[in-house]
């Protein structure tokens, strides 16, 4: 694949930059396909990026949806055929400013002001098109052979809130049409794991914009999983000692100030309410209402460690472009824990939190995972709190545990929180990229600010160590990761219809009644389906729709034999049970978190 540098010299393409030259082509050649679609269409930015490439794009008044991505595409094919050459050349910055203006692109025009007065900027055309741009590119825009427009979405000019908020359109480009199919074979999984889309089917959740953007609602069936969820950590945390407490969703903003998060998440939280005398904040986190329970009374070692934990109502503001149903919202509830410990006890009360995180793994059938030791990036003095002798003793003392543990980790430079380094237990998910789902942080900074102590042995006063840990993460997003692992097909345990009464004809309405009543008598999540339909459509919907663990068939040979159909939706076999034993049965599968 022959390429064309900015400096004019054309070569073979180096095997590592092929793709994000395709990409980095196909934004220019999008671009051009937009402006003969768009005459008024002004450019912002159009980088490659590790997944594909993007432009953004000032369309005026022209508001873009994913259905006009097809005619643009149309266009670039055209484009493609009609075969133009990249052909570059330089400007001292003060012709580029001309350059641009003549054409009307005011955001180049604003970019060239970023460079030095003397820069010479290198720019690439192609047909009509002319691109400010340091490439390199393509030869001919007939090398351009599979590529896709994926997605149409909103991007502030220069990531900046207080600029105008530009159309940005994302696609993909691959070197063969084969690779292209097989990133579409991908896709298409992806879209039919969808949490948002299953979500909808099954009626869990629910968001709606007079409400707010990035704030899920949890219908009863999706609460039903919320509620199940919840009450398994906890019982799970109990028999390990933790204590359970309830927060306010607000705190002052001298809270965060104590705690070091105003100054290095500001920009992450909901703007100040003021009330009377006071400024408040929704918490983006917990750690602060935690360390001021602690605080609350003396303690001595003989008290240590105390686990507090809580599932806690957080509130990020996170940009409108990165939501995504109840995966990444800007309310959502962490399954959040701070363990107090003399530093004796670091070791032991991590190696619980790693049995414990992997112990919930077991129950979930979570297998594609690795572990990472994240670290600060001790070049970086703003984001993370400057006490040199701090960072490298907590850095050291994490090391020291998970070589300990035997557990296997990459360590990742500049991936710590703020106040500490931390393990991390990034999944990979069925569709998508990786990403935490459980951490333990190691922290030495937030109990030193709020003046923490304990009475040692030798009745001095100490200062403990804190460990925040999440197992299941947030419940929202572990929700989520579990609607898409399964396409919704939930354990018994957990999902939100566990049976489903089928009479087969309206002869049989009274017995699948009794029979629906004695189940819930049991308190078993069961639904009756009386509907005036086929047995068949029943079953299908229960199946495919509802996804029921359990279809209950009742006909006459039931109502004469006393007895009951189970339809196991795992095998899709029917079997004959006598009324108790399948309550027996329930009871077992859910005791077990059977999966």
């Amino acid at each position: 694949m022959k390429i064309i540098y900015n400096d004019g010299h054309a070569d073979n393409c180096p095997k590592e930059m092929e793709l994000e030259v395709l990409r980095h082509s196909a934004a220019h050649i999008m671009a051009q396909a937009v402006k003969r679609l768009y005459p008024q269409a002004r450019f912002g930015y159009g980088p490659a990026t590790e997944k594909g490439f993007h432009y953004d794009i000032d369309l005026g008044d022209v508001t873009l949806s994913e259905d006009d991505l097809p005619k643009i595409e149309d266009e670039m094919r055209k484009i493609v055929k009609e075969n133009h050459k990249f052909k570059v050349f330089s400007l001292p910055a003060a012709e580029a400013v001309k350059l641009m203006q003549e054409r009307g692109e005011v955001y180049k025009e604003e970019h060239i002001g970023d460079f030095p007065e003397d820069a010479v900027l290198s720019f690439y055309e192609q047909g009509e098109y002319i691109d400010m741009c340091k490439g390199p590119h393509l030869a001919y825009t007939k090398a351009l052979k599979a590529f896709k427009l994926t997605a149409v979405s909103g991007a502030y000019w220069k990531n900046n809130q207080a600029n105008k908020m530009l159309t940005r359109l994302n696609g993909v480009a691959f070197n063969t049409k084969e690779e292209l199919a097989d990133y579409e074979r991908r896709m298409e999984e992806a879209k039919e794991r969808d949490h948002r889309r299953i979500g909808k089917q099954m009626k869990l959740f629910m968001t709606d914009e007079l409400v707010g953007k990035g704030l899920p609602m949890f219908l009863p069936k999706g609460y039903t999983i919320w509620q199940e969820l919840e009450n398994y950590i906890k019982e799970k945390e109990r028999m390990l000692g933790y204590q359970h407490v309830l927060t306010p969703c607000v705190g002052t903003v001298d809270l965060y100030k104590t705690s070091g998060h105003w100054a290095h998440y500001k920009e992450n939280m909901f703007p100040v309410m003021q009330l009377e005398d006071e400024e408040f904040v929704l918490r983006p986190m917990n750690c602060p209402h935690h360390m001021m329970i602690y605080a609350n009374q003396p303690h001595s070692y003989r008290n240590l460690p105390i686990r507090i934990g809580e599932i806690a109502h957080d509130f990020r503001y996170e940009p409108s472009g990165t939501l995504k149903g109840i995966e990444r919202g800007r309310h959502f509830c962490q399954n959040d824990a701070h363990l107090f410990v003399t530093p004796d006890q670091i070791k032991e009360e991590v190696s619980q939190v790693v049995d414990l995180i992997f112990d919930v793994y077991k129950d979930f059938g979570i297998t594609d995972y690795r572990c990472v030791l994240s670290l600060r990036d001790p070049a970086d003095k703003v984001k993370y709190h400057p006490d040199d002798a701090m960072w490298d003793k907590a850095e050291e003392a994490l090391r020291e545990v998970l070589n300990s543990l035997d557990i296997e980790y990459t360590e990742e430079i500049g991936e710590a929180a703020f106040y500490g380094p931390k393990l991390d237990v990034n999944v990979v998910p069925a569709v998508g990229a990786e990403y935490t789902l459980s951490t333990c942080q190691l922290d030495f900074c937030l109990p030193e600010k709020f003046h923490l102590t304990y009475t040692a042995s030798d009745n001095s006063e100490q200062t403990p160590v804190v460990l925040h840990r999440a197992i299941l993460g947030s419940l929202d997003r572990f929700m989520a990761y579990l609607i898409e692992e399964t396409k919704g097909v939930f354990p018994l345990w957990l999902a939100p219809v566990q049976v489903k009464v089928l009479p087969v004809s309206e002869k049989t309405l009274d017995y699948a009644t009794e029979v629906y009543n004695a189940l819930r008598a049991e308190g078993i999540r069961v639904e009756l389906d009386d509907r005036n339909e086929k047995i068949g459509y029943k079953i299908r919907s229960a199946r495919q729709e509802d996804k029921v663990p359990y279809m209950l068939i009742l006909g006459q040979k039931e109502v004469a034999e006393g007895n009951i159909s189970v339809r196991d939706r795992a095998t899709d076999q029917t079997n004959p049970y006598s009324l108790e034993d399948f309550i027996e049965k329930l009871r077992k599968e859910v005791r077990e978190h059977s999966r």
